[in-house]
Formats: structure tokens, sequence, C-alpha cells
């Protein structure tokens, strides 16, 4: 027989910790599986720095007890609200920090399927281990979710890679590399290619770079035509940041066409001096295609006048982001993935961030068609964990465990 719990979260970054750590606080009955922050510890490239703000950092526990704020005075790190961009090494040691202050009973495991019961569902982990959960939440964030367009697809990955590969760029030493993208993990992979002495050259459709505005003081009327927020400026990003709950209930057509055209790619101000006159930049420059042949990689693409260019290099490094897909997460199986309500291949969320599976959430970047571009942040989390945690409270309160109905496989 399996151990039993009432709620289940699976994934330890930012938004499975802040949920975790509201559910203490709540006295909630809860286990937490997944290596703590691993996206950021071992798919980021080192010396990195975060596109977000100090003040749009922070992990989320109930009381605000430790921000980031607070976690670099404590360290004597210096810190600011905008003006010194947060290093991923700072961000990685802060994360750990609050794991073992507010989440110490983490779990290192991996969740291999999920199973509906009668009254919740069967977890089976990658060491043998069965649990059975009233609640789950899912909170893995995107390392599942990496996209690259279908022209690269079967490519060898000695000479194409996602940027979440990295890690450690020591494998491209000596390797002439082209970053495609023009978003933050594209231009923050180009620098610190180009810091290392990397012969590197960016590739991108849009006609420029887009940097973010380098903090300082801004008018009255600018801050009333464009109000800060921690994901941008604008009206439209004051109001999702405030109330996403505005968002999720706008027309779902409405919401699709907010997150594909919201927020464009973009890197950090800071990133400038190390990319501008320094990196090679192929922008306006559309691939198509592309083939491995004599030992190098040929992109076909298409250039801003119609005219085509052939670019020959030895890795390219796609950084082009995560798309949110189901299909994607290896411990749903076919029986279950079905009654999942989705559109675009994201699951579709009621208010509580509960899936059409009664009893399964989301939590995270897999909310952004529901709750908006908040939850693409580590800002969200604090959002996510304040609504979803009294939610699951309640709902677990209000009706008397029954006992589970396990599979014969299960109960043994």
């Amino acid at each position: 027989m399996g151990s039993f719990v009432d709620v289940a979260i699976i994934g330890a970054g930012p938004y499975g910790l802040s949920v975790a750590a509201h559910l203490s606080a709540l006295g909630v009955d809860y286990r937490i599986f997944g290596k703590p922050m691993q996206l950021w510890r071992e798919h980021m490239p080192p010396r990195m720095h975060l596109k977000s703000d100090g003040a749009s950092s922070d992990l989320a526990d109930a009381t605000d007890a430790l921000t980031l704020k607070k976690y670099c005075a404590r360290e004597g790190i210096a810190h600011d609200d905008s003006r010194i961009p947060v290093a991923l090494d700072t961000f990685v040691a802060y994360g750990m920090a609050f794991q073992k202050r507010f989440v110490p009973r983490l779990e290192e495991k991996f969740l291999t399927s999920v199973e509906r019961a009668a009254n919740g569902f069967i977890l089976r982990f990658d060491d043998q281990d069965v649990v059975i959960a009233r609640r789950v939440v899912i909170a893995v964030g995107v390392s599942h979710f990496t996209f690259l367009p279908d022209f690269l697809a079967g490519l060898p990955a000695d000479f194409v890679s996602h940027s979440s590969r990295f890690g450690s760029f020591e494998a491209l030493d000596g390797k002439q590399v082209t970053v495609m993208g023009a978003g933050a993990s594209a231009i923050d992979v180009a620098g610190l290619l180009r810091d290392r002495g990397t012969d590197v050259s960016v590739m991108t459709r849009r006609p420029s770079i887009e940097f973010h505005n380098p903090p300082g003081p801004r008018s009255l009327p600018n801050r009333i035509r464009a109000p800060g927020t921690g994901m941008g400026a604008g009206w439209r990003l004051r109001v999702f940041a405030d109330a996403p709950l505005a968002f999720h209930a706008l027309p779902e057509s409405v919401r699709l066409h907010q997150v594909r055209t919201l927020l464009g790619p973009s890197t950090g101000w800071f990133m400038k001096d190390s990319i501008v006159g320094k990196v090679s930049m192929l922008t306006g420059t559309t691939p198509s295609r592309a083939e491995v042949r004599n030992g190098k990689l040929h992109i076909e693409a298409t250039t801003a006048d119609g005219g085509r260019r052939e670019i020959v290099t030895d890795h390219l490094i796609a950084g082009t982001g995560y798309k949110v897909d189901l299909r994607r997460l290896g411990f749903l199986p076919e029986a279950l993935r079905p009654e999942i309500k989705h559109v675009a291949n994201a699951p579709i969320l009621s208010a509580n961030f509960e899936t059409s599976v009664k009893g399964l959430y989301f939590v995270g970047p897999a909310s952004l068609n529901s709750f908006g571009p908040l939850v693409r942040f580590v800002l969200g989390a604090r959002y996510s964990a304040r609504r979803i945690a009294p939610h699951l409270a309640r709902s677990l309160a209000s009706r008397a465990p029954a006992p589970f109905s396990a599979p014969r496989s299960v109960a043994g």
C-alpha cells in the first residue's frame, strides 16, 4: 500500500516552493517532490543575470519573511530593487535558503506517472515509491517545454541545441557559434559566449534587439501614460499584474491574443554593453531550413528585403524559449491527458488553478493562458501561492477524507 497525503506538489522551483510554504503556514498536510531550483541550478549559464528586477524576484512565504532583499541584506550581498541586476548565483542561493527554511522536507524524487483513483490520485516515482494524494499541484516550471522550430527537429545535438542545455559552455570552446533569437535567453548566451572569446553571432527575424530601459527616475507624465510593473510598463500590464482574475475573466480568444502579443522578446538593459558593437547581428533574417554538410551546419534564411542567404556555423543555439504543451509531460498517461480540457495544448484552469480533472492543479507558466503574463515570471509565485493554498485548505476541510479506492497493483 502506498503512503497517503492530502496535497502532493510536483516541482520545486519558485512556484512549487512558494505553494509549499503557504500550505505549511496553513497547516495543510502536503509533500513536495523534485530537485530544488533545478532549472536555475542546472540549465542556466553561469555568470548570467536575471532579466527581472530585484524587486520582482521574490519567492513567497506567508509573511514575506525571506524576500530576496532580506536575504541579500543578511548575507551582505549588494541589492537594489531595480539598479543592480540579480546574479544567477545569488538567486539560486536565495532559493536554496528559502527551501531549507520553509520547505525542509522536500523529497528529491521524480514523478513517473499519475493515475486517477476514486478519491484522488496514485503517484509513482522513479525510486518505485507510491504516494496516494487527494490533490495534486503540478508546478514543473518550463523545463519540460523547451521549444525548437520544426526545421531544427532531428538535427544532431553536436550541431543544434536549446539554450537551456547550458550549463557550462566549455564544449563550445574554439567553435563558431550562431545564437538564434532576440529574447533574454538568446542575448544572455551570446554575451556570455563573447566574454569567453567565442566567435559568436546572433540571428533573429526581428529588425533589431529590444533592450529594457535602464533604471532611473521617470517623469510624472510618463508614469501616468505607462505605469511600471514588475513585468514592464503599460496600463494593460498594470491591470494584469494587479488583477490576474480580470485576465481570467476575459473571453478565451482575447486571452490567447494577449498571451501571443503582449510581451515580445526583449532583454535586460545591462546586456547592451556586452552586445552592441561587439557581437555580429544578423537581424531581419528568417531561417527556414538547416542541414549538416561536411562537418558544418548550413542554414538557409530569408533576409528582410526578400533575398536569400546561407549561414554556415559549427553550432546553433536556439534561444527560442518554451511552449507549454501537455503532451510533453511524460508522467501524464494517455488515459488521463484527454480528460484535461485544454486550448493550444495548455490546460484550461478555474479561478483557483484547477483543471477539468477535479483535484488536479497547475501553477507557474503552465497557467499562462488562464492567468496572463504575470505567471511567466517569478513575480507571479506570490499571487499563485496566495490564491491556491487557501483554496486547497478549504476544499480539503469541506469534505471528510474518504477511503481511497486504489488499484490492486497499489493495494497489494
